[in-house]
């Protein structure tokens, strides 16, 4: 007897539908799986076996071959050991075959019968609404996750004996609510607060300016000055995600596996930071089958590099085309996924090896060639790519003993969410675009145009400089910036100005 039950796998952040064919016949015992399965499905056959029997049920003592549609497709993980299982018993006449076809299983089994949690599922869930499934039936540790999905009936069951009563019974089991009206967004909330940073009243500005545009940026002080303690704030002063970035974001998570304890939308925006020994692949993705890696894990979030200049230079190098296109594709042989990464990329370094050049206290052990060998880590179309190069110096002795308070990060947000609204609605019909960093040069020629005085600054800059064509235009985004946060339609040489000063790397070499 032949059986057919719907799963999906995930390739990239989206989700393939996936035909579970099975077919019970005469020969001798065994199970054969086709269909491109990797090593973690083919393993499914021993727990389906055992699973099966030690559920209450009869194993069909025949050839039972399992093929996995579309066949050019590779499958993997032990996602697929559910819909195989309820193939079996289907083709073997234990359970009604009735809601096979518009159900979706998804979910590993273990050798008792009880029902393990996978990763992916909200991405699963989101193709199963597109595709026009009925319902989705997974392990109860994922119901919450998938229950995000509006308009998609979602069943946890515990234990595969569950899953077969409700597939003789479809009236036994009742859906799960929709998460997101069971629990309420809740309200943006930070362990860390802007009001904590004492001093570095330019740095706060920096910080300000890159949440209100979505420029990257790169704090260059001495040891101790505050530079990771800024960057761990700027979450708490970006805009909130909208409910379709959340849910992008969320399904990055659930196809990496991080979401199995959580199960819930993603509210607030991303931070990461990886260790300065990640790899490649760690850090843009990859493997042989492809992975969102840190930049597609920070997207709509910030992304921190601390001690930037630890990091290898291929490895940094790595993250030039995904700052310019907001994307990285990642290439194998059979297939090419591409991995979301609009993130703002914020990192620190050291003006020097020893960490204290130009410093007022503490004198520079450094000789100008191992300073150059220093810097010469970062090339320069990395540092072009990033708009805000913030000086941070050593707090002054009144500053540290002091108990006097900055503005919070409440205050800060405010002024950016202004900010951006008015980027937003000159955006109305450019739907790509969300924030200034974002725009291309036909964007600059249209809204950053410049009055003479502001012309023959930038010139001045440029030629002082050295700047790169792609460093004015970083200017003039940032400048655009300014003057949302100081409400203005048009750019001033005042906002200029303070756009160009932001270049401390371009005067130091």
């Amino acid at each position: 007897m032949l059986a057919r039950v719907w799963s999906a796998a995930v390739l990239g952040i989206d989700a393939i539908p996936v035909g579970v064919e099975v077919d019970v016949a005469g020969g001798l015992p065994g199970i054969v799986v086709v269909g491109l399965p990797d090593a973690g499905v083919q393993e499914a056959r021993e727990r389906v076996k055992a699973a099966i029997r030690n559920a209450g049920f009869s194993f069909p003592m025949r050839r039972i071959v399992v093929n996995l549609t579309p066949a050019d497709l590779r499958k993997e993980g032990p996602s697929f050991d559910l819909p195989i299982s309820v193939g079996i018993l289907a083709a073997s006449g234990q359970v009604a075959t009735d809601l096979l076809g518009d159900h979706l299983f998804l979910g590993e089994v273990s050798l008792d019968g009880t029902l393990q949690p996978v990763a992916g599922v909200l991405a699963i869930a989101v193709a199963a609404q597109a595709q026009g499934m009925t319902g989705l039936v997974v392990p109860t540790a994922n119901v919450t996750e998938a229950a995000v999905v509006r308009g998609l009936k979602v069943y946890g069951c515990h234990t595969l004996a569950e899953v077969a009563a409700f597939l003789n019974d479809p009236n036994s089991r009742s859906p799960a609510a929709n998460s997101l009206s069971s629990h309420p967004p809740p309200s943006p909330c930070f362990n860390l607060d802007l009001k904590d940073v004492k001093g570095q009243y330019q740095a706060r500005r920096a910080l300000e300016i890159a949440a209100a545009g979505g420029h990257n940026l790169i704090f260059v002080g001495p040891p101790g000055s505050g530079k990771t303690m800024l960057a761990r704030r700027l979450p708490t002063i970006l805009p909130p995600l909208t409910f379709e970035e959340a849910l992008e974001v969320t399904k990055i998570h659930s196809v990496a596996g991080l979401l199995k304890e959580r199960g819930q939308l993603i509210q607030t925006p991303p931070f990461r930071s990886p260790h300065h020994s990640a790899s490649g692949p760690a850090l843009v993705g990859g493997g042989s089958y492809p992975r969102p890696g840190e930049i597609s894990l920070a997207h709509r979030g910030v992304l921190f590099l601390d001690e930037l200049t630890e990091f290898k230079r291929d490895v940094l190098e790595f993250l030039r085309q995904p700052l310019e296109d907001g994307q990285v594709t990642i290439a194998r042989t059979r297939q090419s996924v591409v991995f979301p990464a609009q993130f703002i990329l914020v990192a620190s370094t050291n003006p020097c090896p020893c960490g204290y050049y130009g410093d007022p206290v503490q004198p520079c052990t450094c000789s100008p060639r191992q300073r150059e060998q220093y810097w010469a880590k970062l090339s320069g179309p990395l540092l072009d790519r990033i708009d805000l190069q913030v000086s941070v110096s050593r707090l002054k002795p009144e500053e540290m003993t002091r108990q006097s308070l900055g503005e919070d990060s409440a205050t800060v947000r405010q002024r950016v969410l202004a900010a951006r609204s008015r980027a937003q609605r000159r955006f109305a019909e450019e739907p790509n675009l969300h924030c200034n960093a974002q725009m291309q040069s036909r964007h600059l020629r249209q809204w950053c145009q410049l009055d003479e005085a502001s012309i023959q600054l930038l010139e001045g800059a440029i030629a002082k400089l050295g700047l790169s064509g792609r460093a004015t235009d970083r200017i003039l985004k940032v400048a655009r910036t300014i003057a949302d946060l100081a409400d203005c339609e048009t750019i001033a040489a005042a906002h200029v100005a303070e756009a160009i000063q932001y270049r401390t790397i371009d005067r130091l070499q």
